[in-house]
């Protein structure tokens, strides 16, 4: 299926992110599907875009590592008009791609500078009637955060709008932990690519040379490495030729300067678009470590001296630089060490060096990229379709007359902390009411007067220690596997203590640590002033043994997986079929575990059921028959 992809890049100093946004563009325009491709960056002329409808915004470029002075094509401060301009571009080109699939490049773990433009495309794109796939497009190694907050800030933007991550590396070679903080909930949304790498460069064949060939990328950060060079042929007696291909992003009077230091023995010359075929010829490389210089190198096999670029605290390139040394693939020299004398010797010795077989680089970033968007688009559709599902139940139900009743249970709480702050903000937000499963052992008076102004809680005993006692080889289990009458002694205590802290917001409904409870303890429960039980699934009667039996039915959380979020189409699927049940429709959450995909998702699903006028989101005195004259309704 054809599908329509916007790609929204910037590059600020070198070209390298917009040559890796053109190849993913060109490979989507190759497979079939539309691509406009939105750059924000100054022109790349030996960038290829073929294929694709470009839009180019009113550029923007940094000077050396000042990142956040973003400056104008003539040099000048970026003005708040020329933002303006350029997100009304963004937009623009939103509404005429009708974009299935949108991909930022490096945001948001990155470019903050420009955050705004980006979130404004984002929250756009997910205010579309038609479902949009929305994938951050990363490089193998990211430039570490400064500040933790920076990691924590980018899972809360990708978990709010994002499908997934495409890391274009290799986990064998450099997972992205390897420089950036990633949780399991980030992991499990990454998808490696394996390196862009242009298809028509391998194709190029070999042009033989004794060149010893230093290149630069295309930006000006490789002056110095220029400068040295040119110095560096005049330290060593070797015939070799010095050939130093000077990039386009490099001021004409800089590259004046280089030249005219040209001679015999040193060729100065701007970048080229048949470098790769010259680079597979040359005799020894010299380059900085910029990814698609190491890709280059990587599938060259060429003898590699690299200088990472490291200024202004910028560790990207060195930590490439270190795991591509590891393979072979080159050797490092400082920009600390960058001398005549030291890139000569460097040269000497990588030419007195027979050609190693290089361990193979995955260079099917390309295919690998274009699959991942496009199951991300069938991903999106599918999504969207049960959601559908969900109105579809919800509308029957209310067709025929039948009052959908859902209610909301977490567990586990046993005092105040952020997650809990973040729960009760949520079911503030949403006006919904909230039974909070307490564990009565370790529950603190701290937890009660935190709860003591929150209206829409109500307390429920979540068992006693919540401490397992089932035998190694079976599911965890507290009420169970020990004496009836301890267990009930202790429920009872349980109880009483819960309501010493909670009074009447305590209601006498037992919720057993794990939903699993030895039924030989249900006869006594009553007797000890319980009233309710509330577990996991459907349940066998509206009573058992004396008690009002309210169970919850869909839980978020993939436990099997080790956490994080489910799939959403089983979730959303399980409370399709679960509105068919005669019996109110339980919503369970664990706010201690919760990573930021399973708030963002709780929040619009509450978002979802409440914006439905016909349902009820109940308070559980109510669902238990436990009305009370001092407890208003919470009923929606």
């Amino acid at each position: 299926m054809t599908r329509s992809v916007l790609i929204l890049v910037t590059h600020l100093l070198g070209v390298g992110h917009l040559t890796r946004a053109a190849a993913l563009g060109r490979g989507l325009a190759a497979a079939g599907h539309r691509v406009t491709l939105v750059t924000g960056g100054r022109p790349a002329p030996l960038v290829a875009t073929d294929g694709m409808r470009v839009v180019q915004l009113p550029s923007v470029q940094c000077v050396g590592v000042d990142f956040r002075t973003l400056l104008t094509a003539d040099g000048t401060p970026v003005t708040d008009r020329t933002r303006q301009v350029r997100l009304d571009c963004i937009l623009a080109a939103l509404e005429e791609s009708q974009a299935d699939v949108v991909i930022t490049e490096t945001y948001p773990f990155g470019r903050r500078q420009l955050a705004g433009e980006f979130e404004a495309l984002l929250q756009a794109t997910r205010a579309r009637s038609k479902p949009v796939a929305v994938l951050a497009s990363i490089r193998d190694i990211l430039n570490p955060p400064a500040k933790a907050i920076r990691a924590d800030e980018a899972e809360a933007m990708l978990a709010r709008y994002y499908d997934g991550v495409l890391v274009h590396g290799d986990a064998i070679v450099t997972p992205l932990s390897a420089s950036w903080p990633t949780s399991p909930a980030l992991e499990r949304i990454l998808t490696y690519t394996g390196y862009i790498a242009d298809a028509a460069d391998a194709c190029i064949g070999p042009m033989p040379s004794s060149d010893i060939l230093v290149s630069g990328g295309g930006s000006a950060a490789s002056l110095p490495l220029y400068d040295v060079a040119i110095a560096a042929a005049a330290n060593t007696r070797l015939a070799n030729p010095w050939r130093i291909l000077v990039g386009h992003g490099v001021k004409e009077a800089d590259f004046a300067g280089l030249a005219a230091r040209a001679n015999e023995r040193v060729i100065v010359e701007r970048a080229r678009p048949d470098f790769p075929a010259l680079l597979a010829g040359a005799a020894v490389s010299i380059s900085q470590a910029g990814y698609n210089t190491m890709i280059d190198l990587g599938r060259a096999g060429v003898p590699a001296i690299v200088v990472p670029f490291e200024q202004g605290k910028e560790a990207e390139q060195r930590l490439r630089a270190e795991r591509f040394s590891t393979l072979g693939l080159a050797t490092i020299v400082s920009e600390a060490d960058l001398r005549p004398s030291v890139l000569a010797r460097a040269v000497e010795t990588a030419l007195s060096q027979a050609r190693r077989q290089f361990p193979p680089l995955n260079l099917d970033g390309v295919p690998g990229s274009v699959h991942a968007v496009e199951q991300a688009a069938d991903q999106a559709e599918a999504l969207v379709c049960a959601w559908a599902r969900l109105d579809a139940a919800l509308a029957r139900a209310k067709a025929e007359g039948r009052q959908v009743r859902f209610w909301w249970r977490d567990d586990d709480a046993i005092a105040p902390s952020r997650e809990l702050d973040r729960l009760l903000d949520l079911a503030q937000k949403h006006g919904v009411p909230l039974a909070l499963a307490i564990i009565p052992a370790p529950a603190t008076s701290a937890l009660a007067a935190r709860l003591s102004n929150e209206p829409l809680v109500e307390v429920l005993v979540h068992g006693f220690h919540h401490q397992n006692h089932a035998p190694a080889d079976h599911k965890k289990q507290e009420l169970g596997y020990r004496p009836v009458d301890s267990m009930i002694a202790e429920l009872g205590k349980g109880l009483s203590r819960l309501q010493g802290l909670f009074g009447d917001r305590c209601l006498p409904v037992l919720v057993p640590p794990w939903n699993r409870i030895d039924p030989a303890l249900l006869p006594s429960l009553s007797m000890i002033g319980f009233q309710g039980l509330s577990t996991f699934g459907k349940r066998e009667a509206v009573r058992t043994h004396g008690l009002a039996v309210v169970n919850t039915h869909c839980d978020p959380i993939d436990w099997k997986k080790g956490g994080g979020l489910a799939e959403q189409l089983h979730i959303l699927d399980c409370l399709s079929a679960c509105i068919h049940l005669d019996e109110p429709v339980g919503i369970l959450t664990h706010h201690l575990v919760h990573d930021p995909w399973i708030w963002s998702f709780l929040d619009g699903l509450l978002g979802k059921l409440v914006g439905q006028n016909h349902l009820g989101i109940q308070p559980a005195r109510e669902l238990f028959g436990m009305h009370s004259q001092n407890t208003k309704s919470m009923t929606m």
